[in-house]
């Protein structure tokens, strides 16, 4: 048995040597480079490819299968003349043995300068669709002859792979869509793995230069990290990924924007599930940790996660990234943060649970995007404090030049106006309008705005008016913005308004209603940087329109009416009785001895409408009431350069005062009389423009005399003439 054993031994060795030498013979006698024609046809009938094999071709047979391709390309057979694919230079072995045992063990596999060029014709049509298919029609093909199905068998096993590494260097992959004329392209590829086994974690390293035209977008790009893979499971994850690069292009204005992410990847196919867990992002200044996880992969990916961004400066970082914000105050959106649950859809994303800081401001609540392509916005926010006047844009040159002006004219109004005892000439009515001409209203915005909003603020500030519980409900669909509601509670008393904006025409036309209760008017002025002529507790209900796209066409084109009513209110720095006093005075022919009264004139309560034409005001019932003065008005407010002419009649009791002056007394023959005021000039000088009308205050003392010679003529007659005589001769006097 020993004797046996040996020589079969040596038989075995013998076929060995035999095998090894044929393996040796054929490799070295039989050289691939001669059938270079058999192989392309081979690749023709049974792959269905056109194979170019411009270079050499290496190879060994044992104990590595090997293969070295240089210089070769591959095109469709629809296409021969059009590769798809080349290659310099392709090398890979492959054990023999294992392959018995359905095991594919690889030594090092390098490619170098692979070019892969996929294109989609104006059809629709990509060119790799035809790749494995013969020349014939294959759509007639399929139509005739059922395409052959084979039933999986359930215990087979896919091969197990054992490479020793991966090399791909100088790799370029490019995509050209004819329909819409889009390109993308992968530049400089280079790729480098460690050993590959299945179910084990393969160092994987990745370079690579990508582009765009549309827009124009260059992307230098790092990936590094370990694979692992298990195709029976169908799991695959990429462990320590770590993507770093740079970008720019159009969408960045010329500037430069570094980014970084990394954390854990899964994708789990026999599940749809994907996650990216311990997620680190960064781009510039922005700094951002969360989670993501996708599920429904084989149909509509469904999104679901969190994420945290840390304070960052988002004005600098906008900027840094080429989307500069408008001017705004110092240091405005210097503190940013916001932490939020999300969930979406590739056409959508809802930010859930958010908690966003702005700057002092805090918010609550949620932020949807519903749908990308249409802008479709929807907001609901809780705040705690907002001061919105910081994130408005200054005035314009143009504007301050219209301001300074009207603020020339109106000081000039004013030192004409020192004398309050009504001395002076009437000011002159203004003429420079302190409206700016600047686009205010974003139209083409607007037009592809959808939006849907609900925001509430514990104090907002708009305007410099600090309004309490604000609230704030408005929606924008196809040019149209609709102001549901704008309310809140202003110095004690409160407002509400709706309105709506509509960009559709040619000039946006506004529409406006308003609700004003008890709010002091003086408090509004003061916060429009105007210097107050009246105080008091306003209540104003308005309903108005206007067209254009600057404050100076909105107000010249504005039309409506409003009725108002002002109480317990004092006109400052004018002592309307003192003035009264003085034309008593003059009628009465005496002249004042005491001194004058306090400068301003309290009243009870101010009220009248108004009808808004093109830009004026026009108020035909003004009334007064005041302390021992009945007063009634009609006149013009001209909002364009906002300017006042009125004629006012105040029907007066005298110096009410213990010890009235004498010149000031009002006598029988004053009672009923009507005494006429003019005011003209700037809104803001108030009662400072209003002067006695000499005109109709020559009236006025001509039916004083009138009424003094019926009481000579009463005394003098008494009832020696006929009652009829005594009244023709009244009123002819009184003529």
């Amino acid at each position: 048995m020993k004797a046996f054993g040996k020589i079969l031994g040596l038989v075995l060795l013998g076929l060995l040597l035999i095998i090894v030498a044929l393996g040796f013979a054929l490799s070295h006698l039989f050289d691939p480079n001669d059938y270079k024609d058999e192989i392309r046809q081979i690749a023709r009938d049974k792959a269905h490819i056109e194979l170019t094999l411009n270079g050499d071709i290496g190879w060994s047979l044992f104990p590595w299968l090997g293969l070295e391709l240089h210089d070769a390309s591959v095109a469709t057979l629809a296409a021969p003349t059009q590769p798809f694919a080349d290659l310099q230079m392709l090398g890979l072995s492959v054990r023999v043995l294992p392959l018995l045992r359905k095991e594919v063990q690889m030594s090092d596999v390098r490619v170098e300068g692979l070019n892969l060029r996929l294109t989609r014709d104006k059809d629709g049509h990509g060119n790799w669709q035809d790749i494995g298919k013969p020349a014939s029609d294959t759509a007639t093909t399929a139509s005739t002859e059922p395409a052959p199905t084979s039933k999986p068998d359930s215990v087979s096993q896919p091969l197990k792979l054992d490479i020793d590494s991966l090399t791909v260097n100088n790799a370029r992959v490019e995509y050209n869509d004819e329909q819409s004329g889009k390109q993308f392209s992968a530049e400089s590829i280079q790729l480098s793995t460690g050993p590959v086994h299945e179910a084990t974690s393969i160092p994987v390293k990745l370079t690579a230069f990508l582009g765009t035209n549309q827009p124009v977008m260059r992307v230098k790009t790092e990936v590094d990290g370990k694979l692992r893979f298990d195709r029976v499971l169908k799991r695959y994850q990429l462990e320590d990924m770590k993507v770093t690069g740079e970008a720019s292009g159009e969408p960045l204005q010329g500037k430069t924007m570094t980014f970084a992410a990394q954390g854990q990847i899964l994708v789990d196919l026999a599940a749809n599930v994907a996650e990216w867990s311990s997620l680190k992002i960064s781009a510039n200044q922005l700094r951002a940790l969360g989670e993501l996880k996708v599920n429904n992969l084989d149909t509509t990916a469904q999104i679901s996660g969190g994420v945290s961004i840390a304070q960052l400066d988002l004005a600098r970082f906008l900027d840094s990234i080429g989307h500069p914000l408008p001017a705004m105050a110092p240091e405005s959106l210097s503190k940013v943060e916001l932490v939020s649950r999300l969930s979406g859809t590739p056409t959508s994303l809802t930010f859930d649970d958010l908690n966003l800081k702005v700057d002092d401001s805090t918010f609550t609540g949620r932020i949807a995007i519903e749908d990308f392509a249409k802008q479709a916005v929807r907001v609901q926010l809780k705040g705690d404090t907002f001061n919105a006047d910081r994130y408005l844009p200054p005035k314009s040159a143009e504007a301050n030049g219209a301001s300074a002006a009207r603020q020339a004219e109106v000081q000039g109004s004013e030192a004409d106006a020192l004398a309050a005892s009504g001395d002076t000439p009437l000011p002159n009515a203004p003429t420079k309008s302190g409206w700016s001409t600047t686009k205010i209203i974003p139209v083409t915005r607007l037009k592809a705005l959808d939006l849907n909003a609900d925001i509430s603020f514990g104090q907002l500030t708009l305007t410099q008016l600090p309004i309490q519980n604000a609230a704030l409900k408005a929606n924008s669909k196809d040019g149209l913005l609709t102001l549901e509601n704008l309310s809140g509670n202003l110095y004690k008393g409160n407002f509400a308004a709706n309105g709506s904006l509509d960009v559709r025409p040619m000039l946006p036309l506004a529409k406006l209603q308003t609700r004003i209760t008890n709010v002091p008017v003086e408090k509004i002025l003061q916060s429009q940087g105007q210097k107050p002529p009246v105080t008091g507790l306003l209540t104003l209900n308005s309903n108005v329109t206007g067209s254009g796209n600057s404050q100076r066409a909105l107000i010249s084109s504005l039309n409506g009416t409003a009725n108002f009513a002002l109480s317990n209110g004092v006109l400052l720095n004018a002592n309307l009785e003192q003035q009264l006093c003085k034309g008593i005075s003059t009628l009465n022919r005496k002249t004042l001895s005491g001194a004058p009264l306090a400068k301003d004139t309290p009243f009870k309560e101010l009220k009248g409408s108004l009808v808004f034409r093109n830009g004026v005001a026009s108020n035909p019932d003004m009334i007064v009431r005041m302390p021992g003065l009945s007063v009634k008005g009609d006149g013009d407010i001209d909002l364009r350069v906002l300017g006042m002419d009125y004629r006012i009649g105040i029907t007066i009791e005298g110096d009410t005062r213990a010890m009235p002056d004498p010149a000031c007394q009002v006598g029988k023959n004053f009672v009923g009389i009507e005494l006429p005021l003019r005011c003209r000039g700037p809104l803001e000088l108030g009662a400072k423009a209003c002067r006695l009308d000499k005109e109709g205050l020559g009236k006025v003392a001509a039916k004083v005399a009138g009424n003094k010679l019926s009481d000579k003529l009463e005394e003098k007659l008494g009832d020696k003439v006929s009652p009829e005589l005594k009244n023709a001769l009244k009123g002819l006097f009184n003529r």
